[in-house]
């Protein structure tokens, strides 16, 4: 390198080395917070419903009954075996003391989180076979963190399972804590290694495919470490964001934003790096081949990057508080992947110089090694029988769209949420051989004190409701009088019990005409409870699917059209997208029905499956028209797409495994919900990657010719 050559060549990397110490200290201040995200988790579904629900508004007139601010989970233990008096006696003076259990090794016991002004009673199933506990638990206080910084919940459950199963043994019995407090604590539980496994395992996978592409051992270092960056500097903000009650964050948005960070600035950090090497090639300071690098790529990545956070963004529209939650987490972190890459990984680069690229070091040659190999075999393909290409593409698409009218996405329960068999979900079923579905945890209807008898005649006949019951102000002791009805505000509460378990898609959908019922005879009563909470939800997710899904297609179309100056090329490639979205869920429908069996899928799936598709497959979309519309400048259009292919081919493929196979680790949460938008979006990335950008676009892009750049210049 010349005397001229090197000083020029110190101010840049003195900025270079700026920038990385800049991001070292960020990482600094925001990697520990990153570490506390998951107790700042809220995972209870009553808590994502709008206040405006009739739900809602039921608990919030229930919580006055106990005298303070706070609403019941009950944790139900099932005795299966003989229910013997003596058993049951012995179970009852048991669960007195069960108050005195500490939990996870801490000062903290179960009283502290007991609902206030209940009793934990135990009683026998009418076939003797079985007797039912309720533990009610205070909803209020299990938001709180144990003195250890652990959630309470799943504590609570592990120290009811250990210390009541010690009971059931010595009486000859099996216990299972179940009923809504065992389900919210399996799911914790779940939720729990989301910071661990699923962090290690997607670095690990990224790892691997990032080895295979470079083929170096060292350069895949590089791009991981920015993700890394990305991903500790995004966790810290919405870890600060939530604890100051900004934002809502559940285990579902914490792994999504794992993994889309991860994968978002790998995809963006390999383009990156593909033209980079390439302009090494060109260049003999590299230096220069990184602002002629950075000049290439820089547009399509904040294209791409202001794409998918603006769709994130449009989820503040719902109505439920966990779907809002995740759109400014999932854009924080979008945007601070597109900061990393577009600044720390080009410092790095330029730090360690060529050599990082060892054992295949690029030499200033002049030669684009781009253009041979299957990338240009498949574009020269292509530019013979364009037409043929995208109709075959195109009718293989369609057959699997039609097939996503047998998507089951009406619900899902939490029982069926679950892709193994916590002991919870064993005892929510075996619970309804012995006892009503709904025992335990009662859909509750508050009405007028004056109306209650013709509410619940109303209901009684309802379909579902196995047994209607007042809340009564005390507890009935046998041989003693009957306590009073309990009245606060001229209201009471009905306690209607079902015969389906609460969390259930039937029993919410028995909803309905409980309501209707109860509103006909009393005109301001509320309908609420597990199974209300269950219908409304759906509700609320139904009218996002009809509202959200129409303004992102919008805010789409205006950023491509914006991009590549062009109308029609914007709403080819968005129509190319939705049709792939649409295949998908086809795909989806036919593996989970007849494969892994599901029986159902969350009502919010096709909406998530929607953003993160359509968003994130529009991606490669961008990756490839920038670079077609760079090459027809200078070589036409027809030849443009050839070359755009041929040089993007490899590394947008490589970002479309990469993206695929960090959403597929979400499959390691035991939860349907994420099992299945994880396959989703691991499908239809390839899709999009392998069919739509690799076949579709480029032949239809060929076929069509310059006017698929109307209403610019280039159409001519």
């Amino acid at each position: 390198m010349s005397s001229n050559t090197s000083v020029k060549s110190r101010k840049p990397f003195a900025l270079a080395m700026l920038v990385v110490l800049v991001w070292f200290v960020l990482t600094g201040v925001f990697g520990p917070l990153f570490g506390k995200l998951s107790s700042v988790q809220e995972n209870n579904n009553s808590s994502f419903l709008p206040k405006g629900a009739e739900a809602t508004q039921a608990s919030e007139l229930i919580q006055t009954f106990s005298g303070k601010d706070s609403f019941n989970i009950p944790a139900l233990v099932l005795f299966e075996g003989k229910a013997t008096p003596e058993n049951l006696q012995a179970i009852n003076s048991h669960l007195d003391a069960i108050g005195e259990l500490t939990l996870a090794g801490t000062s903290a016991k179960i009283a502290d989180y007991l609902a206030p002004g209940q009793r934990i009673t135990a009683f026998p199933s009418e076939d003797g076979k079985a007797i039912l506990a309720n533990v009610p638990l205070d909803g209020n206080a299990l938001t709180k963190l144990l003195p250890n910084e652990e959630p309470v919940l799943p504590a609570i459950v592990e120290a009811l399972r250990e210390d009541l199963g010690s009971l059931a043994k010595e009486n000859n019995l099996t216990s299972y804590v179940t009923g809504p407090g065992g389900l919210f604590g399996d799911l914790f539980g779940a939720f729990g290694d989301i910071d661990s496994t699923l962090l290690l395992t997607t670095l690990g996978v990224v790892a691997l495919i990032l080895i295979v592409v470079y083929r170096s051992p060292i350069l895949w270092i590089i791009p991981l470490l920015s993700a890394l960056f990305a991903l500790s500097t995004a966790g810290g903000i919405v870890y600060l964001l939530a604890k100051n009650n900004i934002i809502d964050v559940d285990g579902q948005s914490q792994g999504i934003l794992s993994v889309l960070v991860i994968g978002a600035a790998t995809d963006y950090a390999l383009l990156l790096i593909a033209r980079y090497r390439e302009e090494l090639h060109l260049h003999e300071n590299r230096f220069d081949a990184m602002r002629a690098a950075y000049k290439g790529v820089w547009e399509p990545i904040l294209a791409s990057g202001s794409t998918v956070a603006i769709s994130l963004l449009v989820l503040l529209f719902s109505q439920l508080t966990n779907t809002a939650g995740l759109g400014p987490i999932g854009a924080i972190g979008i945007a601070c992947s597109v900061i990393t890459i577009l600044t720390l990984l080009p410092a790095l680069l330029l730090i360690f110089g060529r050599w990082i690229f060892w054992p295949r070091r690029p030499e200033f040659d002049g030669e684009d090694q781009v253009l041979a190999g299957v990338w240009s075999k498949v574009g020269n393909a292509i530019g013979r029988k364009p037409r043929k290409a995208w109709v075959i593409t195109g009718v293989i698409l369609l057959a699997f769209a039609f097939t996503s009218t047998t998507l089951k996405a009406d619900g899902i329960g939490t029982v069926d949420s679950f892709t193994t068999n916590p002991e919870s979900v064993v005892g929510q079923k075996l619970l309804l051989t012995h006892f009503p579905g709904g025992q335990g945890d009662p859909t509750q209807i508050v009405v007028n004190v004056d109306k209650l008898d013709a509410v619940a005649a109303a209901v009684k006949n309802a379909p579902g409701v196995s047994s209607v019951e007042p809340l009564l102000d005390g507890f009935a002791i046998p041989g003693g009088p009957v306590p009073q009805i309990k009245v606060v505000n001229n209201k009471a509460i009905l306690n209607v019990t079902l015969d389906k378990a609460p969390d259930s898609v039937e029993a919410s959908n028995d909803i309905p005409e409980i309501r209707r019922l109860a509103h006909q005879a009393d005109s301001t009563s509320l309908v609420g409870g597990t199974s209300a909470v269950s219908y409304d939800i759906r509700s609320a997710n139904d009218r996002d699917n009809k509202t959200i899904i129409p303004i992102v297609l919008v805010v789409i179309t205006i950023i491509l059209g914006l991009l590549l100056r062009s109308i029609l090329s914007a709403a080819l490639l968005l129509g190319t997208v939705v049709l792939s979205y649409f295949a998908t869920l086809g795909i989806c429908a036919l593996v989970f029905n007849h494969v892994f069996g599901f029986e159902g899928g969350d009502t919010s799936f096709p909406l998530f499956a929607f953003i993160f598709l359509v968003a994130l497959g529009i991606d490669y979309n961008i990756f490839l028209m920038t670079r077609v519309r760079e090459e027809s400048i200078k070589l036409g259009t027809r030849q443009g797409v050839i070359k755009g292919l041929t040089v993007t081919g490899a590394v947008i493929t490589s970002a479309g495994i990469v993206l695929a196979a960090t959403f597929a680790v979400l499959g390691l949460i035991p939860l349907v919900p994420l099992a299945q938008l994880g396959f989703a979006v691991a499908v239809g990335v390839l899709l999009d990657t392998i069919i739509v950008r690799s076949i579709l676009v480029p032949a239809m892009v060929h076929d069509i010719g310059p006017k698929i750049w109307w209403p610019s210049k280039l159409k001519k």
